[in-house]
């Protein structure tokens, strides 16, 4: 993962996260419907550190390719 061309993951699996991928799956289709599109967010190992508005956020799957996107202003408490 990068954010503004800075690597700041490197080497990460989803071998490494504490519930696999399939139970995360089916938990959630069990309580929620999930449609084509739907992303399950995870959180992230540590060494992102902070993200801030304006910032370009890159993550770098193997064999899928880069999901870009810009840091936004969110909704506050």
């Amino acid at each position: 993962m990068r954010i503004n061309g800075e690597v700041r993951q490197k080497k990460t699996n989803t071998s490494d996260m504490i519930f696999p991928v399939e139970e995360m799956v089916s938990y959630f289709s069990k309580v929620m419907t999930l449609l084509p599109g739907d992303l399950i967010l995870t959180g992230a190992p540590p060494g992102v550190g902070g993200m801030k508005v304006g910032d370009t956020v890159e993550v770098i799957i193997q064999g899928i390719g880069t999901l870009r996107h810009g840091v936004v202003a969110g909704a506050k408490p």
